[in-house]
């Protein structure tokens, strides 16, 4: 297990485990609408849609990373689209469907903002788990030239 969490990308663990609390949190309120079950449903749909999604953004960004710069902006703008076009066909199935509610879909998708605002609260969850990061300094301090 210890192997499987050191292989993990830091941030990326950060932001799923951020959409699972959001689904967690949104699925408390189950009890407000009249279907109950397809609520649950869709909501649970948009939350793995949201966490492929963020999965896909970290392995486009981290292969991007390879290219020249103006192969990586034709690189990363092709993966949006795709991703944006993968949430839209969830959509659009759930509607036609009838599977699950399309606007609780569409709330367990929005997980993916609001784990990326809950991004201080899951950093402490990776600090339990991963221990304290240790990231170089930003700006480095010019050697003080002594005479």
């Amino acid at each position: 297990m210890k192997k499987i969490v050191e292989t993990v990308n830091r941030t990326l663990f950060e932001l799923e485990v951020g959409i699972l609390i959001y689904g967690v949190i949104c699925q408390l309120f189950v009890f407000l609408p009249k279907d109950k079950a397809g609520y649950s449903i869709g909501l649970w749909i948009g939350i793995a849609a949201a966490a492929l999604a963020a999965f896909h953004m970290w392995y486009t960004l981290d292969k991007g990373l390879d290219f020249d710069e103006k192969s990586a902006v034709g690189y990363l703008a092709r993966q949006n689209i795709i991703r944006y076009v993968g949430i839209v066909a969830v959509m659009i199935a759930i509607a036609v469907s009838g599977m699950g509610n399309p606007l609780s879909a569409f709330l367990g998708i929005m997980g993916l903002k609001a784990a990326a605002y809950m991004q201080p609260f899951t950093k402490k969850i990776s600090k339990l788990l991963y221990g304290e990061e240790i990231l170089p300094d930003l700006i480095e301090e010019p050697e003080s030239n002594q005479e």
